[in-house]
Order: structure tokens, then C-alpha cells, then sequence
């Protein structure tokens, strides 16, 4: 709170799991540096929903969500967002892009681009190899005829968007005033094959319609904050300004995640651990970098 005993209603913070899984300890911790920093400023603390996959996300899973963090003993304001209510906002935005002829069309399938990879390897940006950029010169006749056909993603220019913005900054508030090298990223897709809009679009559409005055989330998206703040710069949106924290790790030292199945909060919910505990050990701990998973 504020020395006045009123919320800051200039500081808003979010928190957006993607209801695809279970969360797992890191999102704990990601959900609470989130909170904290809201809360000892005496802002606002969101939580939003990131539905916008529709095959992966389940009911169930927010449902699980909504208990882990009261469990953790973490509140929001307000109602909870869902992005799969957005989705007219994003179309618009995408229809802005191109008409502003900063999208084309890309063709490429998975087995291609690591055919492409094979044949030489591609830098490596926080989405995997950099893309090539093998179909941003295809003339823009041929590419419509084939789209006709042909299942399509909408891939961002992103020299071109560059050339059109100008040198770009922001700020984090650990790391300190960073400049844009969103080439360093390669054309990133905003419109996928089979989903309305990409995450890169989605986030910074809604961070700029939450009215989020802080992002605060792991360093494992620190490098995809140069596309969101080129996307900022074409859509006329507001840059909030940035706290990329540390990642928590497992005992080997690698990120927690769905994927491999780390420890879920709903296991250890069900097992009896407390919530409120886990919470407290995080914040002693100040910016762990692993934790033993057998311990938990």
C-alpha cells in the first residue's frame, strides 16, 4: 500500500499462465515476484488467461490455475481476463499490420525449415533456429494463388519494420536501458497456421489494453521483448516498462516446464504441502537458482 493507505492505481502487474497444463513450481515463483512487485508498490496485480490456442487449452486446467494460486496464497484485482474474448481486437490488429505491408505470407512446413536447417545451420533465437526468411520475396501474385491452396502463416518483416520505426529502446528495471535488435529474432510469425494470432501479437495487444504498467516475468522472454516493442512502435501502443527475473531451476539446471513434466502445484496441493510455505521460501530465498524437486 501507499503511505496514503490507497491502492497506485499508475502501477499494474499481470500474471498470464496459458491453460495448456498443469502449472509447476516455476510459475509459482513467476506468479509471485509478479504479485510482490505489484503489491509492495501498491499496485494492482491482474490475472489473465492466455486461451488463444483453443486445441491445447482446457477448462480443467483453469480451473487448476485459479486454485494453485489461491492456494499460494496470491490475489488479483478484478476479474480474471481471458484472451479467447479478444480475438476481434487481434484481427484488427493484424489487418493493420498489412496495411501497413509489414506481413507476408510464409509457405514453409516443419519438415522444410529443418531440411533448411540441416542443409545449414540457422542462429538461434528464443523460438528456436532463425528463420531464413525464404518466403519474403515471393512475388506477391504467386503468393496469393498459392494461399488459395496451400495452408499459410503471416510472418512479420521485421528489417522492414525496423526501416519503418527507427531505432527503438526499453527499459527493465534489473537489466537496465536495452536497444532493439529484433533482427536478431528473424520474421517472427504473428498469424500461425492453425490460430488466430501468434503470442508475440497477443501479449503486447493485451498489455497495452490491461493498461499493464510493468511486465514482470523470467528471463526466458527477455530476448522476445524486441519484437513486442517494434510491434508497440507500428501499433501506436504505450511500452510499459520491464522486470525480467531469474528463471527457477531444477536440480540439474534446467528450466522448469509443462513439458517435462516437472512437479505440478496441483500434486503437491493434493499431497498436503503448503502453499503459503512454498511462498515464503521463495521470497527468503531471494531469486533462487534451483531447488531440489524430491525436497518439495
Amino acid at each position: 500500500m501507499t503511505s496514503s493507505g490507497q491502492l497506485n492505481r499508475d502501477i499494474v502487474v499481470r500474471f498470464a499462465p496459458s491453460p495448456n497444463g498443469l502449472l509447476h513450481l516455476g510459475h509459482a515463483y513467476a506468479a509471485m515476484v509478479a504479485h510482490d512487485f505489484a503489491r509492495e508498490r501498491g499496485g494492482r496485480f491482474l490475472l489473465r488467461i492466455e486461451d488463444i490456442d483453443s486445441a491445447r487449452s482446457r477448462p480443467e486446467f483453469v480451473e487448476a490455475i485459479l486454485a494453485d494460486l489461491k492456494w499460494l496464497g496470491l490475489t488479483w484485482d478484478g476479474d480474471v481476463i481471458f484472451q479467447s474474448d479478444r480475438f476481434e481486437s487481434y484481427a484488427a490488429a493484424v489487418e493493420r499490420l498489412k496495411d501497413l505491408d509489414m506481413l507476408y505470407r510464409c509457405f514453409c512446413t516443419r519438415t522444410s525449415m529443418r531440411q533448411a536447417q540441416e542443409a545449414g545451420p540457422q542462429p538461434e533465437g528464443p523460438d528456436g533456429p532463425i528463420y531464413a526468411g525464404t518466403c519474403r520475396h515471393l512475388e506477391p501474385v504467386l503468393a496469393r494463388e498459392r494461399a488459395r491452396t496451400e495452408p499459410h502463416s503471416w510472418r512479420l518483416d521485421v528489417a522492414k519494420a525496423i526501416a519503418r520505426t527507427g531505432p527503438l529502446d526499453w527499459y527493465d528495471e534489473r537489466h537496465g536501458e536495452q536497444i532493439i535488435h529484433a533482427e536478431k529474432l528473424g520474421d517472427v510469425i504473428i498469424v500461425p497456421k492453425n490460430t488466430p494470432v501468434a503470442y508475440h501479437l497477443a501479449v503486447t495487444l493485451d498489455d497495452a489494453r490491461d493498461g499493464i504498467t510493468h511486465v514482470v516475468r523470467g528471463d526466458d522472454l527477455f530476448a522476445s521483448t524486441d519484437i513486442h516493442r517494434l510491434l508497440q512502435a507500428l501499433l501506436g501502443l504505450p511500452t510499459p516498462t520491464y522486470f525480467h527475473h531469474p528463471l527457477l531451476l531444477d536440480e540439474s539446471g534446467a528450466k522448469l516446464s509443462k513439458s517435462r513434466d516437472s512437479a505440478s502445484l496441483s500434486v503437491l496441493r493434493a499431497a498436503g504441502r503448503s502453499g503459503y510455505g512454498l511462498v515464503q521460501e521463495f521470497r527468503a530465498a531471494n531469486f533462487p537458482v534451483g531447488i531440489s524437486l524430491s525436497a518439495a
